[in-house]
């Protein structure tokens, strides 16, 4: 399924919180490896650190202990993660291309040079047309998609998406997963995708990695060999519904 070297490593991470009661461990101490081009999801209990891992891999939390690895280079995230978080978080003055274009910007780089390769995601991701539009002119899938393309827009090595589709309704929610395997399909990324969906997680994913509750440690790390490309009708099918039954026995241990 994948080559010999991880593009993530992920070695012994903890988390601990200081609070007014002392301590709180939020991640117990966590350890797996990200290949080039796969699709992972991270599944576990409500509040056992799902999106404080994200933070983390992505700069955006500092770590208390363990190591982060891209490439077996010690990284910089603003570089080389593109982060999808759980609200489109557009910024409602600027247009869709603007919003786009918001990491060249913000890394410094030219953003002349960029404007071709922004229109060009905003095709992949199925917005031909709305490039002059604003954020409140689109519906939240829509909103979801634009984000999408602004992770995409400085080539980063890996993609953080935690739970991006949550505030979705069901229908919107599963276009947007094909249109997701789509887009990882086309643009050949690594993701890491958090989710409260068991089933959301095996249609999307090459593995599924289960966390128990707080201090999260990882249960286990389920490989999804689904044929792919994945169609709905996956879903109906034994083997998905084997999967689904492992990682909900998974859960119940935590």
């Amino acid at each position: 399924m994948h080559g010999n070297t991880p593009l993530l490593s992920i070695r012994d991470l903890k988390k601990v919180y200081k609070t007014r009661d002392g301590e709180l461990e939020a991640l117990g101490s966590v350890t797996f490896d990200i290949y080039p081009q796969e699709f992972v999801s991270i599944v576990g209990p409500s509040g056992c650190g799902k999106t404080t891992l994200l933070k983390i891999i992505a700069g955006l939390l500092p770590k208390t202990s363990g190591e982060i690895f891209v490439d077996k280079n010690q990284f910089d995230p603003s570089r080389e993660v593109g982060f999808v978080f759980q609200k489109p978080l557009l910024l409602p003055w600027r247009k869709v291309i603007d919003n786009v274009l918001l990491p060249i910007e913000i890394l410094k780089l030219d953003k002349r040079r960029y404007i071709e390769k922004a229109r060009a995601l905003l095709e992949l991701v199925g917005l031909s047309g709305f490039e002059n539009n604003y954020p409140n002119e689109l519906s939240g899938g829509m909103q979801q998609r634009v984000s999408i393309a602004r992770a995409l827009i400085h080539d980063p090595k890996l993609i953080l998406m935690d739970e991006p589709f949550g505030a979705l309704d069901a229908l919107t929610r599963e276009r947007m997963n094909l249109e997701l395997l789509r887009i990882w399909s086309e643009s050949q990324k690594t993701i890491l995708f958090v989710t409260h969906g068991i089933q959301e997680a095996i249609f999307l994913s090459d593995r599924v990695i289960i966390l128990s509750a707080r201090p999260s440690r990882m249960i286990k790390a389920l490989d999804i060999e689904l044929p792919r490309p994945r169609t709905m009708e996956v879903r109906s099918s034994a083997e998905f519904g084997v999967y689904s039954l492992e990682v909900y026995r998974c859960l119940e241990l935590t």
